[in-house]
């Protein structure tokens, strides 16, 4: 997004704790996640967003409960639902050969999207403004590509979280994107409705959270409408991969009931 540009992608981690079982009777002990997102999924900002970024906090905290998780973070600053097409040949290319190296039989595979951040932007990013149409549009396109290609995955789409309505950098956002990220909640929640079982809404508590606590957990930046907070500081992607990482555990064992 913006300034912040970081084109390493789709960092692999590979994490075999002793233990499994994600709880008593729950037979769904070890997963693996590719990443799909922007800036805030890379960790940008941050010192070192292999341990810092919200994926790498998902993996910890799956693994301190009992879960053995294996991830690559396949987030690109500044990207939109369009640079993940897969006729761009943009980044799904990338996606693809992460999901290549940890789909394995008898392991399940979930997407974790969080995306949409760039869509709302109201001009900069990549195909920006997204429509909510276009941007549920582009969604299925991309889901229903992953499906396709891995026929044992499951997707989680998570809700983009605030940002505020000053937010100016490189591209333009403001209160009208802010109202545009809003709306695509709805859309996420139509793409569960349209694909059952395999799709599923992931965290939907982390925007309010960061719309009352942003002080205190979104980096301030200097912009050209004064300051703004869009980026997770490190506490902020802690709390933020925390928020992925109950929705994510929840899906999980949702697939084997």
């Amino acid at each position: 997004m913006g300034k912040l540009i970081n084109r390493t992608i789709c960092s692999f981690f590979f994490l075999l704790p002793a233990f499994a079982g994600l709880q008593a009777g729950n037979p769904v002990s070890k997963f693996n996640i590719v990443f799909i997102g922007n800036s805030i999924t890379y960790g940008a900002g941050l010192q070192n967003p292999s341990t810092q970024a919200p994926p790498a906090i998902v993996a910890k905290y799956l693994n301190d409960h009992q879960c053995r998780v294996n991830y690559a973070n396949c987030g690109v600053s500044g990207s939109t639902t369009v640079d993940f097409l897969p006729v761009s040949h943009n980044l799904y290319p990338r996606v693809v050969k992460a999901a290549d190296t940890l789909y394995h039989k008898g392991v399940p595979l979930f997407f974790s999207i969080t995306i949409g951040t760039n869509d709302s932007a109201i001009k900069g990013p990549n195909g920006a403004p997204v429509s909510p149409d276009n941007y549920r549009n582009n969604l299925l396109t991309i889901i229903d590509s992953l499906i396709r290609r891995y026929p044992q995955s499951h997707i989680v789409v998570h809700q983009p979280i605030w940002y505020s309505p000053n937010t100016h950098n490189g591209a333009l956002y403001l209160a009208e994107g802010l109202a545009r990220l809003q709306s695509y909640t709805p859309e996420i929640i139509a793409l569960a409705g349209l694909r059952p079982n395999r799709v599923f809404v992931g965290d939907r508590k982390a925007f309010n959270f960061f719309k009352q606590n942003h002080l205190q957990y979104l980096t301030p930046e200097k912009g050209n409408s004064g300051t703004f907070y869009l980026h997770p500081n490190v506490l902020g992607a802690t709390k933020l991969g925390e928020f992925w990482a109950i929705a994510l555990k929840k899906d999980a064992q949702r697939i084997d009931r």
